[in-house]
C-alpha cells in the first residue's frame, strides 16, 4: 500500500521495529529519498486519541506493515473562478483604441 497525502495510518511494529507502541499518523507526503525495496519515508503528524496532531515526524517504515484507518478525502473538482472585480451580470468595459496625437 502506497499512502497518499491526507491518509491516516495505524503504524505498528509490523511496519518497523521502532514502533513497539503503535501510533496513528496523518501523512503529509511520501518522501522520495532512496530506500530499500518495500521501505519508504513518510512525512506527517503523529495523532493523539482525539485525532489532533501532537508532533511532526518523518518515519521510515515498510509499506506492507501499514494499516489505513482513514483514506484521504477525494479531491474536489476545480471550478473556473471569476476575477475578483467582475460581478455576476456586470457589463464588461468597452475596448478603446489608442488616441493619435499630432
Amino acid at each position: 500500500m502506497l499512502p497518499r497525502s491526507g491518509d491516516v495510518l495505524h503504524v505498528t511494529r509490523a511496519a518497523s521495529v521502532q514502533f513497539l507502541r503503535p501510533i496513528r499518523f496523518r501523512v503529509i507526503r511520501v518522501l522520495d529519498w532512496p530506500t530499500y525495496d518495500g521501505w519508504l519515508w513518510l512525512d506527517g503528524y503523529e495523532l493523539n486519541a482525539a485525532g489532533d496532531a501532537v508532533s511532526r515526524r518523518s518515519i521510515f517504515v515498510q509499506s506492507a506493515g501499514l494499516e489505513q484507518l482513514q483514506a484521504a478525502p477525494a479531491p474536489r473538482p476545480h471550478t473556473a473562478a471569476r476575477p475578483y472585480n467582475v460581478r455576476a451580470g456586470a457589463r464588461r468595459p468597452v475596448a478603446r483604441t489608442p488616441v493619435r496625437v499630432g
